[in-house]
């Protein structure tokens, strides 16, 4: 047998010396033969020091996990059904997997084409014994998504009375939820497979000789341009399904030459027939059927009496007859004649846009969801809500949020709990006690929709960013009842114990208290409310304000291109001086708008009524589109009262001025559109500030939508775009975004396609965010978290077992059984692999231990999640900045070194609290570069403090001999002479 490990180690060792030299490699001579499908990967550069020898796969395949296997490439698996006599054929379609699917685009989605369905049907047919393919009606194209997959069912029943055995195809996306339905399938195609005596009758074609060829009589099409025609109708084609070779056309028969293009020839033998080459094959009739209407998106639907004669063909002659009904008689030879398939009557349809546009795991569909307030199955006893003086448990603190009074500003709110959460995190007596935040009316649970206490849901904003920086620290708890008559927040506030101890008992991080119910918030798929029509009037005034930023600027050539606004106002601080708004503005007028640029401080009252009041009357304002921010990121511990207001003035106040200038315009006024931060209500680590005021945006979206006015709150998830920064934030996007939390980054594309379909819904907060719940259902089954937001979508795993002490006393006896060497080892492979992960690398070789965090791409939102994750492998309550402290991979690891390692009560070197600050300068010295001078002087000062060190220890020894040497006795210091001097 072939030593496949072997074979690669020499391979890239005969290669490597070109390659680091940057030579360029001769494959064709270095490959083995018989290596031209070897999948060996190379390095991207020379120095690059990640493993890349072929491994051993593990053993998933259907055989071991008790299928058998379909050896098909569509196919994954074959399951016989007991006691029926039917079949299920399994697999998973994705563009990863079968990346030719990619080059198959109808209408601009990637379809499954109709030929691939016959070939799944000739697959199923053979496992019965069924070789024809009586008849397939295909209902709705089977589409794969961009991102993601598909799982794929084709049902094969029992015979019917006259052999026959219906079939079904069957789809379901592959983040589908829980387990799945009927309702959760979408079915693709039925049909039925014949008798294995059972042949095509197909009218005049038994006696047609393809050794003839050309066809005589027949005359030749102009192919020129054949793929941009195609493209015209809707049919983008990539290099798989460009084979049409030659045409030729003879009264109704249409002949062609097909062939696979030389990617695709050697996988054709695992076919029946490959689909790319069937579906060539009907390129001619679609062309034909375009030309007749080319309105419709044509496609073939509907095959009767199909029959594989020979496998594994790369090139056709084909010829397609129409019947007196519309129908092709279709038969495809190979070169030399010999017949391939042949079908009685193919029937070409159009398809319905929608089809194509509401494909499954794509678009809206995947990436809509709202806020939705589940109540808890059961509640032990009926709850209060807290009352004065009652007791509290051990180790919680309760704190009530309030707004006072009409000077009680949100941002003076939210700054009052923001100093006392960091009182709590920074008390270390408090490390392992939970701090209760309680607030009153903040979020619209039990069935209502009004927010009574907009400043109360900013501090929810806020704490819950404070969350998830801090895991299980901190619990939100909203009441519908006054808690005390004292308003603002103290310590002294308490819940009532039986309520109390209910909360958090659920382990739930934030509940609702409605009528002695308690609800959590989860995260739920929002269906698009049909076709999302134009709610703007187009002779109507739209106004954005943060206009000629990048998300406002997105919109405006949106809502122009679109929704056929044809007046814009662009509102900015700087207005026309704004970078890019001139060019901006002769972009939108080329599109037929009218576009002012104005000088407004959306914060200043006055400024704004003047903006309002200079719409014209003949082009009232109909829409408000609130872009305006500022973003400011940092740690919960960072922030202050002059950042929470530098990020609230342009959301909070801002929108204040517009809600209650516009209140008086209705009904003309058909849209007020706030574009928030999903940071408001999940991954709003190191935003907590910004996440705050964006929480007060989407309070105000429900208050306006329960007083019968327009709005919605848009709370985006994170965005990519081509200049590297989310449009919504600011912020850099960094290429982990798409692991961290499960969040993959929308695309401006789909930004402007999730806006379309939120306008609709009703819904006062929408959350466009695309998730990727199948990496979060992977992690969840290997015992990670899953954040409480998203348990509607992903359910949680179970909780892994522990050891008594907890994890932290595992690991410190582990420790203990090690030597030095080793123990360093353990706890360096231990950091490693979790900033390996943190970052998407492969493995834990891919991170040096010396390397700064800062400069391995770690910015304060991947700093807390590795000290969250290093928390959860320790079981240690690790300080928030630990990444900052101890900034590189081998200083993080002497820190927990010091924390964990066994010692026996002494100051020994393991355990004396001054390495943990040695560990500290060591990597600042790492991370420094000085010049010459400055390393003498730090030098110096090192050398200085030893010193100073080495002096103390040695006065304080000559201190304590003085002290022995005074009170000794006559034979005491005699023995002391005779040690010191000898006899």
């Amino acid at each position: 047998m072939r030593d496949e490990r072997g074979e690669a180690q020499t391979l890239l060792l005969s290669v490597a010396e070109l390659f680091v030299r940057g030579a360029k490699v001769d494959w064709a001579a270095v490959l083995p033969e018989g290596a031209t499908n070897a999948h060996v990967d190379l390095p991207t550069y020379a120095f690059d020091h990640r493993h890349y020898w072929l491994r051993t796969a593990p053993a998933t395949d259907a055989a071991a996990l008790g299928q058998s296997t379909a050896n098909h490439p569509l196919l994954g698996a074959v399951v016989p059904l007991p006691q029926s006599d039917g079949l299920v054929f399994t697999s998973r379609l994705s563009l990863r997997t079968h990346p030719w699917l990619a080059d198959h685009t109808v209408g601009g989605a990637f379809a499954v084409p109709g030929a691939g369905l016959v070939e799944l049907a000739v697959r199923a047919g053979d496992e019965v014994g069924r070789s024809a393919v009586e008849e397939l009606v295909i209902d709705t194209p089977l589409i794969v998504p961009e991102q993601g997959g598909v799982r794929v069912q084709i049902t094969v029943e029992a015979p019917d009375a006259e052999g026959r055995r219906p079939l079904a195809v069957h789809s379901v996306r592959e983040d589908a939820v829980g387990e799945i339905g009927a309702a959760g399938w979408t079915r693709h195609a039925t049909g039925s497979l014949g008798d294995t005596g059972t042949a095509p009758t197909v009218t005049a074609t038994d006696a047609f000789d393809f050794t003839a060829w050309p066809p005589p009589g027949a005359q030749a099409e102009d192919l020129t341009g054949v793929d941009e025609r195609l493209l015209r109708h809707g049919y983008e084609y990539g290099p798989a399904f460009q084979g049409l070779r030659a045409v030729w056309r003879r009264g109704d028969e249409l002949f062609a030459e097909v062939t696979l293009p030389d990617g695709q020839r050697d996988a054709a033998a695992r076919f029946g027939i490959h689909p790319a080459l069937l579906e060539t094959a009907l390129q001619p009739a679609l062309l034909d059927a375009s030309a007749t209407d080319d309105t419709q998106v044509w496609q073939p639907l509907e095959w009767s009496r199909l029959m594989l004669h020979a496998e594994g063909a790369t090139t056709l002659r084909v010829r397609l007859a129409r019947s007196a009904s519309g129908a092709l008689a279709v038969q495809a030879a190979d070169e030399a004649g010999g017949p391939v398939v042949t079908a009685e009557a193919v029937t070409l349809r159009p398809v319905p846009a929608e089809q194509l546009s509401n494909a499954p795991a794509t678009g809206a569909d995947d990436a809509l969801f709202r806020v939705e307030w589940s109540q808890l199955p059961s509640v032990p006893g009926a709850l209060r809500v807290p009352e004065p003086g009652s007791g509290v448990a051990a180790g919680v603190r309760t704190v009530e949020a309030r707004t006072g009074g009409d000077d009680d500003t949100p941002v003076v709110l939210v700054g009052r709990v923001l100093a006392a959460v960091q009182e709590w995190l920074a008390d270390e007596d408090a490390e392992d006690g939970r701090l209760v935040v309680l607030t009153r009316g903040a979020v619209p649970a039990g069935g209502e929709q009004e927010v009574t206490d907009p400043g109360g849901a900013a501090v929810w904003g806020l704490v819950r960013a404070a969350q998830a920086e801090n895991p299980d620290r901190i619990v939100l708890v909203d009441t519908d009842t006054d808690a005390d008559a004292d308003a603002g927040i103290g310590t002294g506030v308490t819940m009532d114990r039986a309520a109390l101890d209910a909360v958090l008992a659920t382990g739930e991080p934030q509940v609702a208290l409605r009528g002695g119910a308690l609800y959590v918030p989860r995260l739920a798929r929002l269906a698009p409310a049909g076709s999302a029509e134009p709610v703007l009037d187009p002779e109507g005034t739209v106004l954005i304000t943060g206009g000629t930023g990048t998300l406002g600027a997105e919109v405006a050539r949106h809502l122009v291109e679109r929704h056929g606004v044809r007046r814009l106002v662009l509102a900015g601080r700087r207005g026309p001086d704004a970078e890019g708004a001139a060019g901006l503005v002769t972009e939108l007028e080329e599109r037929g708008a009218a576009v002012s640029v104005v000088a407004c401080d959306v914060t200043d009252r006055d400024a704004v009524a003047a903006l309002l009041a200079a719409v014209p009357d003949a082009h009232p304002l109909t829409g408000v589109v609130h872009a305006a921010r500022v973003f400011d990121a940092g740690m919960i511990g960072e922030m202050d009262q002059d950042r929470l207001a530098r990020v609230f003035a342009p959301k909070v106040t801002a929108v204040r001025h517009l809600d209650e200038l516009t209140r008086e315009l209705a009904p003309n006024l058909a849209a007020f559109i706030m574009l928030s931060s999903a940071s408001s209500v999940f991954l709003g680590a190191g935003t907590g500030g910004y996440a705050a005021a964006n929480a007060w945006l989407d309070a105000v979206a429900h208050r306006r939508r329960a007083a019968g006015l327009p709005a919605v709150s848009l709370a985006w998830g994170p965005w990519e775009a081509a200049t590297g920064q989310d449009p919504a934030t600011g912020e850099a996007v960094p290429n982990r975004t798409a692991r961290r939390g499960g969040v993959v980054p929308l695309t401006p594309a789909e930004g402007m396609e999730l806006l379309d379909a939120a306008l609709p819904t009703g819904e006062a907060l929408v959350v466009p965010v695309r998730l990727d719940l199948r990496a979060l259902r992977a992690d969840a089954a290997l015992g990670a978290g899953v954040a409480p937001l998203l348990r509607g979508l992903v359910r949680a795993g179970r909780r892994a077992a522990r050891t008594g002490a907890g994890d932290s006393g595992g690991l410190a006896r582990k420790l203990a059984t090690l030597s030095p060497a080793e123990r360093d080892a353990l706890l360096l492979g231990l950091v490693q692999g979790q900033v390996a992960t943190v970052l998407g690398h492969t493995g834990a070789d891919q991170v040096r231990a010396e390397t700064a965090f800062k400069d391995a791409g770690f910015d304060s939102l991947t700093s807390v999640e590795l000290r969250n994750r290093l928390r959860e492998a320790t079981g240690l309550n690790l300080p928030a900045t630990a990444v900052f402290d101890y900034p590189s991979p081998l200083a993080l690891a002497r820190y927990l070194h010091d924390r964990l390692a066994p010692g026996d009560g002494q100051d020994t070197p393991a355990t004396h609290p001054l390495l943990a600050e040695l560990s500290k300068l060591e990597a600042l010295l790492a991370d420094t570069v000085a010049d010459e001078a400055g390393r003498a002087q730090v030098g110096t000062r090192l050398q200085g403090l030893l010193t100073t060190w080495s002096t103390a220890a040695v006065t304080e020894q000559d201190a304590e001999a003085n002290e022995d040497f005074e009170s000794a006795s006559d034979d005491e210091l005699f023995e002391l002479i005779d040690t010191e001097f000898g006899h």
